[in-house]
């Protein structure tokens, strides 16, 4: 992986705080990964054709859409306007999500990270977001970027994943965090539902790895994990996790960011995105650092963070094999999306008793005041989208290594702070059923880390089953499409096609061959 760390020279300094001023971005679409090359690979240019200029071809307007190359570059259909000429099928991968806001410090090298890692069958993917790794200062606001935190977090994750165990130990508790009938089930209930997630899963592993073992990882070696993508904002740093043997079905890998802070637009708070087709789903995953505080009425910027976020995020265009839909370009058109981070919705003004509700552990009394959840039931904010159900303890704000509250000792020299569910996950898209929604318990910052398992169903091309024909009837030639000289048939420009029917000229398309039959005439 191809990583610098350290920060510029002072002498840099200058250029780049007036490209921030300014809101002018430097490399905002770059991101590091273990596979760099083949991710940047798609978004190469298509090659230009040095007979382009000379030759013509009419074809049908069903295959206009991916032939034709216009002012923007060569065009193809988004998922939604183009059949699939394959038939899929699914498979359900697992996937752990955690948020950590861990207060400005850097990880030394004995930090215990593994409870985010501690399940019984580990996950296919791991996304991992955190907030300030770096502190919220003026040097770090506006002067270079502090690329040594993340590589040291980078470092830290690599390590515990690929660490090899012969067993999984499971977290405390576990809920089937969606059903709102069944808030708790039975550890003996816990064991069943893994094992049987675990037994389908394997057994569709194996299905289409013939060469594995029952483990489900070939030649019974415990997986290998492998960084997909890794980009950092300030002190926004989000990083995706993949199996390495599923890095060969992931494509149009993209990162887009958003500043929300001083100014609106500096990155001390704001969002990460990174948008990936794995197989033939798409997924978005965002991680946030919205507005502090809580005075009321800043319910109402954090909402605006959000519907800001969702506007400007857009992904960089890529290119990928014709006929193929386009990715994406926005977070809501994705097939799955998970938003992650330190959202920082309090407790809303006039809940009096929250010390007592504290003492009594009763979390669903106080989650009645949690301005997430009525900002969300009123529709101001994530409208449509899921969160489990909490069985935690507020999240923020602790004292420095320590299990109290901030509000619970009057010698703290810490701002006064209600306690409050800071960090969330959420979701949105068909697919997901979130599995657990828990907690850790590291003291190193003055939040609590933040984690879920999800049961993802992922569709993949099943190139067994014969194709469907993406034209349904035949229809006359009325489109002049512009196309590489090389790829379909010839044509000097004085000469075109005339009458000949769609269907048979699509067909020798998509086959390569030219048309025998076609009457060719000179204008």
């Amino acid at each position: 992986m191809r990583t610098e760390v350290g920060k510029n020279p002072k002498s840099s300094w200058p250029k780049l705080v007036m490209k921030k001023w300014l809101n002018i971005k430097s490399g905002a679409d770059e991101f590091h990964s273990d596979y760099t090359v083949k991710a940047m690979a798609n978004r190469c240019e298509r090659r230009k054709s040095c007979s382009d200029g000379d030759y013509c071809v009419i074809v049908p307007d069903q295959v206009s859409g991916w032939l034709t190359e216009g002012r923007n570059g060569f065009k193809r259909p988004r998922a939604q306007e183009l059949q699939s000429a394959v038939t899929n099928e699914s498979i359900n991968l697992r996937m752990l999500v955690g948020t950590w806001n861990v207060g400005g410090k850097t990880p030394h090298e004995g930090l215990n990270i593994r409870d985010w890692f501690t399940t019984q069958a580990p996950a296919d993917i791991y996304v991992l977001g955190f907030q300030e790794i770096v502190p919220l200062n003026a040097g770090n606001v506006l002067g270079a970027e502090d690329s040594g935190p993340s590589a040291k977090w980078l470092s830290l994750i690599r390590r515990a994943l690929n660490l090899n165990r012969k067993e999984h130990e499971l977290p405390q508790y576990y809920e089937d965090a969606t059903n709102p009938d069944k808030p708790r089930v039975s550890f003996s209930d816990l064991l069943s539902l893994e094992d049987e997630l675990e037994r389908e899963d394997s057994q569709t592993f194996l299905n289409q790895n013939p060469n594995s073992n029952s483990n489900g990882s070939p030649n019974g070696m415990p997986h290998r994990y492998c960084l997909a993508a890794s980009k950092q904002m300030v002190g926004i740093f989000l990083c995706v996790w993949v199996r390495a043997d599923l890095q060969r079905h992931i494509s149009n890998l993209r990162v887009s960011c958003v500043g929300r802070g001083i100014m609106g637009y500096l990155g001390n708070k704001g969002s990460i995105s990174i948008s990936m087709t794995l197989h033939q789903t798409t997924f978005c995953f965002v991680c946030t650092h919205l507005t502090s505080g809580e005075k009321q009425g800043d319910e109402v910027r954090r909402n605006s963070d959000v519907t800001e976020i969702l506007r400007k995020t857009r992904f960089s265009p890529t290119c990928s094999c014709p006929g193929q839909p386009l990715p994406p370009d926005s977070i809501l058109e994705h097939d799955k999306i998970i938003w992650l981070g330190d959202l920082n919705y309090r407790l809303a003004s006039g809940c009096g008793d929250v010390y007592e509700l504290l003492k009594r552990n009763n979390w669903q009394a106080l989650l009645e005041k949690d301005q997430l959840k009525i900002e969300q039931r009123s529709g101001r904010v994530f409208k449509g989208w899921e969160e489990g159900r909490i069985y935690f303890a507020p999240t923020y704000k602790y004292l420095a290594n320590s299990d109290h509250y901030v509000v619970h000792t009057s010698k703290s020299k810490e701002k006064r702070r209600t306690p409050a569910w800071c960090d969330r996950i959420l979701w949105k898209g068909e697919g997901l059923k979130q599995m657990w929604y828990l907690r850790g318990e590291s003291r190193f910052s003055d939040h609590r880390p933040v984690y879920a398992m999800f049961s993802v169903q992922v569709d993949v091309v099943n190139k067994s089953k014969p194709m469907r024909s993406c034209i349904s009837k035949p229809t006359t030639v009325t489109c002049v499409a512009k196309v590489q000289a090389e790829e379909l048939l010839l044509l000097p420009r004085a000469q075109s096609f005339r009458e000949t029917s769609g269907s048979e000229l699509t067909s020798h398309i998509l086959s390569g061959k030219q048309p025998t039959n076609a009457r060719i005439t000179a204008q």
